[in-house]
């Protein structure tokens, strides 16, 4: 799945609710503080993480693109 960015940067866990992968954003945040999370390969612990341009999520069976 890809994302396109709207600005610079978007915080990690409003893209999994913008995307829907989870029902409310306490849901994202306790995803990424378990480890559930990856951005490029490695686990990704901060909820609040800058997500860019190029960088890759991987959460469970979805890989998230952002443009």
């Amino acid at each position: 799945m890809k994302y396109e960015l709207k600005d610079e940067y978007i915080e990690l866990f409003k893209l999994l609710k913008v995307l829907d992968l989870v029902d409310s954003g306490a849901q994202a945040k306790m995803l990424v503080a378990d480890g559930y999370v990856t951005r490029n390969g490695e686990v990704e612990l901060r909820k609040r993480a800058k997500i860019i341009s190029g960088d890759v999520i991987k959460v469970a069976d979805a890989v998230i693109e952002v443009l």
